[in-house]
């Protein structure tokens, strides 16, 4: 079991001790039933190996990314080493992005929260220098696909983070224009109780996750507060 106290230096000393790819140990912890801090650690390995693949399909790795990756996970300065190492192996990995995101698929099959958590990370990550260019937005795309979100719930999901949708905030909320003001509560309190960062927290998640999760409700709140001051609510 890995330690979570430790999890950078011990997910790094577990890959390689057993000889394994980064792909290979993601894949090993996908196919058997996981205590909850080796699915912390599938979460953190999926996140970073992603994050790896997107960075190599725009083929530049941008410092305001490097510094917006840093801020996802609060990496401290003696972890630095075991992130990069895990970066560099899922980067150089011959397996592709849609493996690892299958993975991901499977182990959070009944949590489609936590992988909105990793959408929202990685569009944190490729909006950080202030350009998505088209094929982040088809990898991140793709990605979503996978996770089996819906066309519109990847609209939804980037409208958080990429104008022009992020200004419509019933594209943020993922609700058509002209539902009844009784539908669009409904609506509200259905997202707020699924993504609510105490769901995290009760979960084990680690602390980056729920800052993310906290992020991602104040865009709710404020979109809501948007349309309800529009409707004279």
């Amino acid at each position: 079991m890995l330690n979570r106290m430790s999890i950078w230096s011990n997910i790094v000393e577990a890959i390689e001790a057993i000889g394994e790819s980064v792909a290979g140990f993601l894949a090993s912890l996908s196919s058997r039933r996981v205590a909850e801090p080796e699915r912390t650690a599938a979460f953190t390995i999926g996140m970073i190996a992603l994050g790896a693949k997107m960075a190599k399909a725009d083929g530049i790795v941008t410092p305001p990314e490097i510094s917006a990756f840093k801020e996802v996970f609060r990496i401290a300065p003696s972890d630095l080493k075991h992130v990069a190492r895990v970066f560099n192996l899922a980067k150089q990995d011959v397996a592709g992005f849609e493996f690892y995101a299958r993975q991901m698929q499977r182990l959070f099959s009944q949590r489609p929260r936590m992988l909105e958590d990793i959408l929202d990370g990685l569009f944190h990550i490729a909006t950080a220098d202030g350009v998505v260019d088209d094929k982040e937005l088809a990898y991140l795309a793709e990605v979503a696909r996978i996770f089996r979100f819906s066309p519109r719930d990847f609209d939804r999901i980037k409208a958080r983070h990429v104008p022009p949708g992020s200004e419509d905030p019933y594209v943020v909320l993922g609700i058509d224009p002209h539902v009844s003001d009784e539908e669009l509560r409904r609506h509200y309190r259905r997202l707020v109780r699924a993504g609510h960062p105490d769901r995290h927290i009760a979960a084990g998640m680690p602390a980056e996750m729920v800052r993310i999760a906290t992020e991602r409700l104040a865009r709710i709140n404020a979109a809501y507060e948007t349309v309800t001051k529009g409707r004279g609510l």
